[in-house]
C-alpha cells in the first residue's frame, strides 16, 4: 500500500498542503490564522490515512532532530547501561529520543561509530569512557564536530585542555585509596589487584592509588599479586583462579569493578573458598546485583545514573548558549562497606 503523503491529508481534509505542513509542525506562530476547526480536521485526516511525518524530512526542516547521540564503551558491563539510563531519562524527559551505539571495547569500531554518529542529524552527542584518549583519529574527529558547533559531553574519569567538551567527571582516586586504607586497617597485607582492562591505560584511578597506598604504610608492590587480564567476565574468572592458587594468596581482593568481582566471588567459591573468612573482596561501580550476591559486595560508587542525567543537562544548556564556557561538572564517589570484607583469618 502507498504510504499517505501530507497533499493526500490535505485533500481528505479539505485544506492545503501548507496548512497541514502549519498544523503538524506548529510553525504558523498565529501569521497564519488556522481555526480551531480546521485543526481538528487536519489532524482527524492524518488519524484516518494513518499518516506519519517523515522525522529525517521534518529535523530539515526544523534544524534539529530531537535526538541525542550516544556511544557507550561495552554492553556487557551493567554499569555502563545505567549510565546510559540515566541518559535517556533526562533525554525523554526533555522531548529527546536516544540514538545510541556501542564501540564494543574497540577502539576501531568506536572510530567509525563516532564518525557515523556525529554526520548524522543529531543534537548532540555524549561520550562515554575514555576511547577519545587513545585514538588520534577520534581526538581530531571530536575537534572539527566541536568547531562546527556539535554540543559534546563527555562522561569521564578525567578532563583534558586539548579540547573544550563539557564534561562530567567522576573518579576513582580517593576511593580507591579509601578502599585500601580499609583493607589495611582490618590488617591485610597481602592484597591482590585484578586489573581487567581493555588496554593499559584504563582504571589508572585504581591501579594508581592501590600502590600508593600500599607504599604509604611499607607494603612492598608485588607485581606477581597485580593480575592483568581483559575486561570480560571469564578473564575476570581465570585471572582469580591464577591469583587464588598461589602458594602464599593474598588474603584481600580489589577488582577495578564489580563484573570482575562477580568473577572472584565464584573462583573463590570453586576453590572452597569463603568470602570475606577466607578472602576479602571490594569491587567499584555498586551495580544493581552488588547488594543482593552472597555475601553482599563491599564496593565503590559514582551514580552511575546521576552521570547520565548531568551529561544530558549540560548538552541540552549547551545547545541553548553555544558560547558558554567550558562546563565541568564533577560527582564525586563514595564507598560503601557491605558484607565482602573482614580480618584476615591467619
Amino acid at each position: 500500500m502507498k504510504r499517505p503523503t501530507q497533499m493526500d491529508v490535505a485533500r481528505r481534509a479539505g485544506v492545503s498542503r501548507a496548512t497541514v505542513s502549519h498544523v503538524i509542525n506548529g510553525l504558523s506562530g498565529g501569521r497564519v490564522p488556522i481555526s480551531p476547526e480546521t485543526r481538528e480536521r487536519v489532524w482527524q485526516a492524518i488519524k484516518e490515512l494513518g499518516y506519519e511525518p517523515d522525522a529525517g524530512a521534518r529535523a530539515l526542516r526544523l534544524g534539529k532532530s530531537r535526538t541525542i547521540g550516544l556511544i557507550m564503551p561495552d554492553l556487557y558491563n551493567p554499569h555502563f547501561w545505567e549510565n546510559a539510563e540515566g541518559v535517556e531519562q533526562e533525554a525523554r524527559a526533555n522531548g529527546y529520543r536516544l540514538l545510541l551505539c556501542s564501540m564494543n571495547l574497540n577502539i576501531q569500531y568506536g572510530e567509525d561509530a563516532f564518525k557515523d554518529l556525529v554526520g548524522r542529524r543529531i543534537d548532540a552527542l555524549i561520550l562515554m569512557g575514555s576511547f577519545v584518549y587513545e585514538s588520534e583519529e577520534a581526538r581530531n574527529t571530536l575537534i572539527r564536530s566541536l568547531e562546527r558547533g556539535l554540543p559534546i559531553v563527555e562522561i569521564s574519569d578525567r578532563v583534558t585542555k586539548d579540547y573544550l567538551a563539557d564534561c562530567v567527571l567522576s573518579d576513582y582516586r580517593a576511593v580507591a585509596a579509601a578502599a585500601m586504607q580499609h583493607l589495611i586497617m582490618l590488617g591485610h597485607r597481602r592484597i591482590g589487584l585484578i586489573y581487567g582492562v581493555a588496554n593499559s591505560s584504563l582504571a589508572e584511578d585504581r591501579l594508581i592509588p592501590y600502590k600508593k597506598s600500599l607504599q604509604a604504610v611499607g607494603i612492598p608492590i608485588d607485581e606477581q599479586l597485580i593480575v592483568h587480564c581483559g575486561p570480560t567476565i571469564e578473564e575476570g574468572y581465570r585471572a582469580a583462579i591464577h591469583l587464588l592458587q598461589k602458594p602464599n594468596r593474598p588474603t584481600a581482593i580489589v577488582a577495578i569493578n564489580d563484573l570482575l568481582a562477580i568473577a572472584v566471588l565464584r573462583a573463590a567459591g570453586d576453590m572452597g573458598l569463603r568470602v570475606p573468612a577466607d578472602v576479602s573482596l571490594i569491587g567499584f561501580d555498586d551495580i544493581a546485583i552488588a547488594n543482593y550476591l552472597i555475601p553482599r559486595l563491599t564496593t565503590a560508587a559514582k551514580d552511575a545514573v546521576q552521570l547520565g542525567r548531568e551529561a544530558v543537562k549540560l548538552a541540552l544548556a549547551r545547545l541553548r548558549d553555544p558560547k558558554r564556557p567550558r562546563q565541568v561538572i564533577e560527582v564525586p564517589a563514595r564507598l560503601i562497606l557491605r558484607e565482602s570484607t573482614a580480618p584476615p583469618s591467619c
